[in-house]
């Protein structure tokens, strides 16, 4: 049978990285999908880079819609990424009849309503193993292999670079500032590093996990979003006292209320596997009613864990290609017409435990102060760490008032109500600095 042939937008280091792979396991790849599956076009701005690296035999290009106009291209790898020309051209090819593959998470999880539509209008495919954790098959995990269940929850840790920071504050007793510096200089950070740092990446991967898990719309505008960049040492060494390691996670969950989504800092218990992800990799704890808690734990970005996930998109669209569209897998694992509304669950509605740490005057009375309005709205202590005080050096030499870390772990309770509380804690004279409030998941 005729090889499939795959025409490629982007040549940069996941374009690179598929060309590579799909080249030096073609054989295999081949007996798995039935057919050849052979990349024929490039499209990319730096044609002589790009040429160099594909060799004779590939057509390369500067204009990504010569792949689009070209009859002979079945599937169209789009990896330029952002929001901007990828929907256009995306949105082009499928008009043209092409199959799409993408890791393009951010555009997705924006704009994939439309472009999910607009597939299955026209009767082709997306697929995006690729724009959630790199080389882990989640995706597929998730709309197929765990079909049978009722998803509960998901927890991932789905962003390298924050966990990178995160483990290197742990390791060194290092603060945040210091250690994006050490991540942008080894490559594990951007020069600009906001979508990672404060947690935009994770949410738009997060989003797309909880259209699949519960058969909803993607809805990035409704998730709750919190980066590390508020993270200090001291949390990391006191979570770590207390039996937690803080990871930023990505979760989204199924409750009486609603569907939770929300990405943000977060005390794991160190006895939890996840809690153990160290450096750049990524790791998906799944939690359904038949097959219990599942993790998936890999390589999250880079050029060929990348590529695999493409690869394997483009084997499942070869083997789909002549199928009926009814018959294939839905794009969000659950059919386009069974989709559910359900409530996105705002933040101040969300029910979870709280670790909290003030910076207060070492004086009596103050932990009674602050216990006693955490009392009055409702919230109940599960521990309390007091540390030892410190002076502090006051004007001109004199030495001023002694201070100390109140560490307190709450119970359970409403967002909204600790947010209030926080609010009269703040004001009290005793407390020196901006508390810090980091969330509590128990993942059990």
């Amino acid at each position: 049978m005729k090889p499939i042939q795959v025409g490629l937008m982007g040549m940069g280091v996941v374009g690179s990285g598929t060309f590579n792979v799909l080249r030096r396991n073609q054989e295999e790849i081949k007996r798995r999908a039935g057919r050849g599956i052979e990349i024929t076009m490039v499209a990319d701005l730096d044609m002589a880079r790009a040429q160099s690296m594909v060799g004779e035999g590939v057509q390369v290009v500067n204009d990504a819609r010569a792949i689009i106009a070209n009859p002979d291209i079945d599937i169209v790898i789009e990896l330029i990424g952002g929001y901007g020309i990828a929907k256009t051209l995306v949105l082009e090819a499928i008009a043209a009849g092409k199959h799409v593959v993408t890791a393009n998470k951010a555009l997705l999880a924006v704009h994939g309503t439309e472009i999910f539509a607009a597939a299955s209008a026209k009767g082709v495919m997306v697929a995006f193993e690729a724009a959630v954790a790199g080389g882990i098959p989640i995706i597929k995990a998730l709309r197929e292999g765990l079909t049978a269940n009722s998803i509960q929850w998901i927890a991932g840790i789905i962003n390298g670079t924050t966990n990178f920071i995160l483990s290197e504050m742990r390791d060194k007793g290092l603060d945040f500032s210091v250690v994006l510096k050490e991540a942008q200089r080894l490559g594990y950070a951007e020069a600009d590093p906001t979508f990672d740092i404060e947690g935009v990446d994770a949410a738009h991967k997060a989003t797309l996990m909880s259209a699949i898990a519960f058969g909803i719309p993607v809805q990035f505008d409704k998730a709750y979003v919190e980066g590390i960049t508020k993270l200090g040492a001291a949390d990391i060494k006191y979570a770590e006292q207390l039996g937690y390691r803080i990871k930023l996670l990505g979760i989204t969950k199924r409750t009486p209320a609603g569907i939770e989504l929300r990405v943000h800092p977060s005390l794991v218990p160190t006895k939890r596997l996840i809690a153990n992800v160290e450096g750049a990799m990524n790791a998906v704890m799944v939690q359904g009613d038949a097959v219990g808690t599942t993790l998936y734990y890999g390589k999250g970005a880079g050029s060929e864990p990348t590529a695999s996930a493409v690869i394997a998109d483009l084997v499942d669209i070869t083997r789909l290609h002549t199928a009926d569209p009814l018959n294939r897998v839905p794009h969000l694992a659950f059919q386009p017409n069974a989709m559910s509304d359900l409530h996105v669950v705002p933040m101040s509605e969300v029910v979870t435990s709280y670790y909290l740490r003030l910076r207060v005057a070492d004086q009596a009375g103050v932990l009674a102060k602050v216990t006693g309005l955490l009392a009055e709205a409702g919230i109940s202590i599960d521990a309390v760490l007091q540390r030892e005080a410190d002076e502090v050096a006051g004007d001109a030499g004199n030495t001023g008032v002694a201070q100390t870390d109140v560490i307190i772990l709450t119970h359970d309770c409403v967002e909204a109500k600790m947010n209030a509380a926080l609010i009269q804690m703040q004001a009290l004279s005793t407390v020196l600095e901006p508390i810090t409030r980091i969330r509590k998941e128990e993942l059990a």
